[in-house]
């Protein structure tokens, strides 16, 4: 049997070659491919295989009397002749509309923070104009200097501290699902409850800790856990140093007052320090550093003794021991004569 073969380029068909090449397909009357040996690689043959549909025969259709085209195939899709599909892609969430203000969640707890730290600084500064007012008077020009500093400062921080909340809840938000999704559950707490749990005064003193611990409940590292206690603490500390601050604006002593300006310079430092510990849970919840980088595991290796030789060093027996003791110039003699004698050896 003839190992050179001519393929239909119609029907498939290959035909053994025997003597001369042949020109028309006797199966289908189609063009018969130059000859080459069956199973020829791509290098070898003078044709290329084109894909084509399966009624790839030109008919006519009998109602139009319009010839089917013969042009190359251009699939919209991929094709299902038994390849593997992909899975489909899923459809992207739509954005949340705190989104953009949960990503500079991290800059703004700085900002607020630092920003209540001016405003600590301009209350220290106004309470040291008090006590130099006792005894001499102040220029206007500093009085209006400090009361700028002091609102400018204190208004900027409330804003800030706003913008920083929200962002914070989106946060929340956002934090509660990727949690729930790894351990392919729904998150049983609905966008409304944790937003209202977070805004309505009073109770979210409360509640925010509640969602934050649900989050790490799971997790074997204790460090997540501990971080979200010691702001849960400091949270409600800082609400209701807050409140004792609103209340003591209310006293018409003038003693009362100027101690008053102290207790808002301590309220403004405790809200920085809240301000950073959120910051802190924050990233310990994401399970990275104080400084925002990804946290390496730390490996604990089995400590063992110091190295015990195996093989005890060989020690010089008792008798040549004895030998050695009793006539130690012998036994040097001995190698003198040996060397001397080895040297002649060599010599010769």
């Amino acid at each position: 049997m003839s190992t050179v073969v001519q393929p239909c380029a119609r029907c498939g068909a290959r035909w053994a070659v025997q003597s001369t090449p042949m020109h028309w397909c006797p199966r289908c009357r189609g063009v018969l491919l130059s000859p080459a040996p069956i199973d020829a690689p791509a290098e070898r043959r003078n044709y290329r295989w084109v894909a084509r549909r399966p009624d790839q025969r030109a008919r006519r259709n009998p109602v139009t009397g319009r010839t089917p085209s013969r042009e190359t195939p251009r699939y919209t899709q991929i094709p299902r002749w038994g390849l593997l599909d992909p899975p489909p892609r899923p459809a992207a969430a739509a954005p949340a509309p705190l989104t953009r203000l949960t990503k500079w969640a991290s800059s703004l707890l700085i900002a607020t923070a630092a920003t209540f730290a001016v405003a600590a600084v301009a209350e220290l500064l106004r309470y040291l104009l008090l006590l130099r007012n006792r005894t001499r008077l102040i220029h206007p020009a500093v009085l209006v200097c400090s009361d700028v500093l002091v609102f400018a400062a204190a208004l900027l921080a409330l804003l800030l501290a706003l913008l920083a909340a929200v962002a914070v809840v989106g946060w929340l938000i956002d934090a509660r699902r990727l949690a729930f999704q790894e351990i392919g559950r729904a998150d049983p707490r609905s966008v409304r409850a944790v937003v209202l749990g977070c805004v309505i005064p009073v109770v979210n003193l409360l509640w925010p800790g509640v969602f934050l611990t649900e989050i790490v409940a799971g997790r074997a590292d204790p460090r997540a856990l501990r971080a979200i206690r010691i702001w849960w603490a400091a949270w409600v500390f800082g609400g209701l140093v807050a409140v004792a601050a609103l209340v003591w604006r209310t006293a018409d002593s003038l003693q009362v007052k100027a101690d008053g300006v102290l207790f808002t310079a301590f309220t403004d430092l405790v809200a920085a320090a809240v301000a950073l510990l959120t910051l802190a849970m924050m990233r310990a919840v994401q399970e990275r550093d104080v400084r925002g980088r990804s946290r390496t595991e730390r490996r604990w290796l089995i400590a063992v003794d110091p190295a015990v030789p195996v093989i005890e060093p060989v020690h010089p027996g008792g008798r040549a021991r004895r030998a050695a003791e009793e006539s130690p110039q012998d036994t040097a003699d001995d190698n003198g004569a040996v060397d001397r004698e080895h040297e002649e050896v060599l010599a010769k």
